[in-house]
This record gives C-alpha cells, structure tokens and sequence, in this order.
C-alpha cells in the first residue's frame, strides 16, 4: 500500500544517502542489494539472541539497503532483468530469516503458541509475493494488498523497538493472509474479465 503511494518520491532522500556514505563511489546495485540482505541476516540473528534494538537497527539498515539498490538502478540507467530477479529472490530471504529470528526467539523462551504464530505469519509472508509473481507469470497485474513488503518491515521494526513482537505477530499473521487472500481476488477479477473478453471476441468471429 506505501509503495503505491509513495512510489520513487523518496529516490532523491535515498540518493543522499548513498552519496553520503560512499563519497559518490559509484557502487553496482547488486552489491547493494547483497549488502542489503546481509544486514537482514544480521537482524535475524540479533532477534534469535533476544537483542531487539541491535535487532531493529539492522533491519531498518537492510531496508533502505533494499530502497537504495532501487534508486541508484534507477539514476544510473543500470535497471536489468536480472537485477530485478536478484533483489527480488535475496527480498525473500531477509523477510524469512528475520522471521526465523523472530521464531527462535519465542522458541528459546519455550512460547510455543507465539511460535506457532510467527510460523503462521511466515507463511503469508512467503505466499504474497509468491501470488504476486504467478500472476505476473500470466501477465495479469497483482501489485494490491493491505499488507506489502514495507508495511511489514516497519511494523517489525516498531514492534522490537517497543518491545510489541507478540501483537505485531499475531496483526502479521492475520493481516498477510488477508492480503494473500486480496490479491488472489484481484487475480480472479482479472481473469473473469479477460475471459468475457474472449468469449465476446469468439462471438464476434462467429458472426450471426
């Protein structure tokens, strides 16, 4: 939902940043596409060893890693097929470490129900993008849903900062099924509609 709002408005702030810390080196976004799920890790591993802020910080740095790799394609004319496969692919594996991370850390305090429900949250949180790149595999628009990918790092980063992990994972475990479920609705009105379209075309090709 933010990033059909937002878009690239924040490439210009973003871009400040890259040229802030790397001195205007000209860095390839892949790499920083690979920095960015290293820091995702990082964060995987803070949440498992009850160290939340660490935790927070690190997540919050992969993810303007994941909006930096973005822009500097962007700017530099470097946006590739591959590219946008790659952020994609190594988007996944953040979103899934740091929900492991977040799964050993009830694990350890022997909370099983809130594992339970982290488990359920990762779930949905695979499936969406998942659902996403099917229907794009069939050339159908799928970019809806209550809950995407930047929604779901800012409310886990709040979430570590406050100390709120079990109701942000109970609202994740709701909330991204609920925009699984959205989106396999907005898939079915595609469908149904490009379906009606050929039965009349069909039609019209008959001809009385």
């Amino acid at each position: 939902m933010l990033s059909s709002r937002v878009g690239h408005a924040l490439d210009p702030a973003i871009l400040r940043v890259y040229r802030f810390l790397f001195r205007n080196k000209i860095i390839h976004p892949n790499v920083l596409s690979l920095i960015g799920v290293a820091f995702g890790m990082a964060s995987s591993f803070c949440i498992a060893m009850d160290r939340p802020l660490a935790g927070a910080v690190t997540l919050f740095v992969s993810g303007m890693f994941d909006l930096m790799d973005g822009a500097v394609a962007r700017t530099m004319n470097r946006m590739t097929i591959f590219g946008g496969f790659l952020d994609s692919v190594l988007d996944r594996y953040t979103d899934l470490f740091v929900t492991l991370g977040v799964f050993i850390h009830f694990a350890r305090r022997g909370d099983t129900v809130y594992s339970a429900i982290t488990f359920a949250a990762g779930i949905g949180i695979a499936v969406i993008p998942y659902a996403k790149a099917r229907a794009e595999a069939a050339s159908l628009n799928c970019n809806n849903g209550l809950l995407q990918r930047p929604e779901r790092i800012i409310l886990i980063v709040v979430a570590l900062v406050f100390d709120l992990l079990r109701p942000v994972m109970i609202v994740l475990a709701v909330l991204t099924h609920v925009t699984v479920i959205q989106r396999i609705l907005h898939v079915r009105k595609q469908t149904v509609a490009n379906d009606g379209q050929r039965a009349m075309s069909k039609g019209s090709e008959i001809g009385p």
